[in-house]
């Protein structure tokens, strides 16, 4: 991608993220970012078309940092534990509007954004459960589908203002308590005091 392309689709994301979507005109954009709609033009085709580039963009980028989480975690629960840091990094970043809007008028995006977490999160999620097991961390006498399922779907809750409205619920202490939930319910004995080692440090 050209840096211009990407200094574009940074700016844009960061400024979605903050107030939302639907509010801001391709004019207030382009005033934004300090060029001409003209220039804006030559690399989107409209605001649709730059939505779904910066999901894209966003996902593409999610992906190489859950690599980069795994290949650098100690073991599961480490690995675990570090995947549910940077998911609180990226859903406090983001403002319930930018999400109410995406799922109402941008539902393309919101359609990659759940493929991505149905068939990529599940993967490393199964993985993750295989190697716990392995490691001796977590129970062998779960369904690791069934579960990574449950995990997967459970993470889309999170954001969602009908069951969890931000005025109520600070997300950091959300995606706290759901790790810990989701982990209590796999871990062996013996991870249970490794989990409770990490958890004691935070």
């Amino acid at each position: 991608m050209v840096e211009q392309e990407q200094k574009i689709l940074s700016q844009a994301e960061a400024l979605f993220m903050r107030v939302g979507i639907k509010s801001i005109t391709m004019q207030d954009l382009s005033r934004e970012l300090g060029i001409s709609k003209k220039t804006l033009y030559q690399y989107v085709e409209n605001k649709a078309d730059l939505v779904l580039k910066i999901i894209f963009n966003h996902c593409q980028s999610e992906i190489e940092e859950v690599k980069k989480i795994t290949a650098d975690s100690k073991n599961a629960i480490d690995e675990m534990l570090e995947i549910a840091r940077f998911g609180i990094e990226q859903i406090t970043a983001i403002s319930p509007t930018a999400i109410y809007d995406i799922k109402k008028y941008y539902r393309k995006s919101w359609e990659i954004l759940e493929k991505l977490h149905q068939e990529h999160f599940y993967d490393v999620i199964v993985k993750n459960f295989k190697r716990g097991v392995e490691e001796g961390l977590y129970r062998d006498d779960f369904d690791v589908d069934i579960v990574a399922k449950l995990y997967v779907a459970q993470t889309f809750l999170l954001v969602e203002e009908t069951i969890f409205p931000l005025r109520k619920y600070e997300r950091r202490k959300l995606m706290n308590e759901f790790i810990k939930y989701h982990l209590y319910g796999i871990v062996s004995p013996k991870g249970k005091k490794q989990l409770e080692k990490y958890l004691a440090k935070e």
